[in-house]
């Protein structure tokens, strides 16, 4: 189930960015009554293409190959072991295949099996698999298009002070707070920065997951989060710089390493020195 939920991800991480912009120009176009020009995310590729059929989501158009646009069947669909078999290419015209994609399957597969391993059969796993998954798709989008979508971050939100209201990974109050001080400790500290400098130094969609993470984990949990995601972001922003020859300027997707941070701290809740009960 983990691989096939990984396949999905693979699909909503690509179409749920282009999704948006489309959302995006319609807004424009609405207001302005004039055609608008998409526009680039952050020096990424343009999303909206003029080859993209009009009807666009996660279920239109069918999987396709990107190059020869030939559709692909279910045997070409099969996670894993379908990027195996054609060897990493194209079955029809043998353009190569990321393999990021068996990457996310595999990812998926391995950290469902450990969330069944630890909880059981359970509506505890339930939950855990919901925001693993979910993790998972916003570290990938963040890390394509340095957004973090409302449309995931705020459901997951929302669905961790739910659950918690049940004290299934910790007490409502705890999950209320850490809403609240995990939204505004990372609010002040972007004000803070952009008074002193003019300058942006964290996204807007960092506040709004931070503040899942404290719904479903407790504010107790903050801390560690923060702490682990600081210190694995600094360290891989040096790397970029030492290896890939990024400038100082050079932006860093902050949400995958929330979204690592919160990840551990599910599996290990006193790691890193958080107290959750």
């Amino acid at each position: 189930m983990g691989l096939l939920v990984g396949s999905f991800l693979n699909v909503l991480i690509l179409r749920l960015p282009v999704m948006m912009q489309r959302a995006w120009v319609q807004e424009i176009e609405a207001f302005t009554n004039q055609p608008a020009m998409t526009e680039l995310i952050h020096s990424e590729p343009i999303l909206v293409r003029p080859d993209q059929p009009p009807v666009f989501n996660l279920f239109v158009p069918r999987s396709h190959c990107p190059q020869c646009k030939t559709k692909l069947s279910g045997l070409h669909l099969v996670p894993v072991i379908s990027w195996i078999c054609l060897r990493g290419r194209c079955a029809h015209c043998q353009t190569v295949i990321s393999a990021r994609y068996p990457m996310i399957e595999l990812l998926t597969g391995f950290l469902s099996v450990a969330v069944a391993m630890k909880w059981g059969l359970s509506e505890t796993s339930l939950a855990a698999l919901f925001f693993i998954w979910t993790l998972i798709a916003l570290a990938f989008i963040d890390i394509d298009t340095l957004l973090l979508p409302d449309s995931l971050t705020q459901p997951l939100l929302w669905l961790g002070l739910i659950l918690n209201s049940y004290g299934i990974f910790s007490s409502f109050e705890a999950a209320f707070w850490g809403a609240v001080i995990g939204y505004l400790s990372l609010w002040v500290l972007y004000w803070g920065f952009r008074i002193a400098t003019g300058k942006e130094g964290i996204g807007q969609g960092d506040f709004k997951l931070l503040a899942a993470l404290g719904a479903w984990l407790g504010w107790q949990a903050l801390p560690g989060i923060l702490l682990f995601a600081s210190v694995t972001g600094a360290g891989y922003g040096l790397l970029a710089m030492w290896i890939l020859r990024h400038s100082r300027q050079t932006p860093i997707p902050f949400g995958p390493f929330l979204a690592l941070g919160g990840g551990v701290l599910l599996f290990y809740p006193l790691f890193l020195g958080a107290l959750i009960p």
